[in-house]
């Protein structure tokens, strides 16, 4: 599967569990909308997908792709400590300047 540069790179670093590594797929200013919550700029979202790791330690295989207008979608099962591991998921997100503006996570 061709998956752009940052998404790739998201989907590695998130397998490794490096939250440094996978915040600097996201600018500045990004958000992220994950289980209710939303996640604003790059040190919030270092810190809330540190605490991902550690509660559910997921990995991600990416299961498809597709760019829209104005969104890119990745498929991926998701594996880890949670109920019903492992699910699709689809990860939305909002990609300009090679880096990743929005993301929400969705079943």
């Amino acid at each position: 599967m061709n998956l752009p540069k940052v998404v790739a790179e998201l989907v590695e670093t998130q397998n490794n569990f490096d939250s440094v590594a996978y915040a600097n797929c996201f600018s500045e200013t990004a958000v992220v909308f994950d289980e209710g919550k939303t996640h604003t700029g790059k040190k919030e979202i270092e810190r809330w997908i540190a605490d991902s790791n550690e509660r559910y330690s997921a990995t991600i295989k990416p299961v498809g792709f597709e760019e829209k207008e104005n969104e890119s979608l990745l498929k991926a099962e998701t594996s880890g400590n949670f109920e019903g591991s492992p699910i699709v998921l689809t990860y939305h997100m909002k990609i300009a300047d090679e880096l990743i503006q929005s993301l929400k996570v969705t079943g």
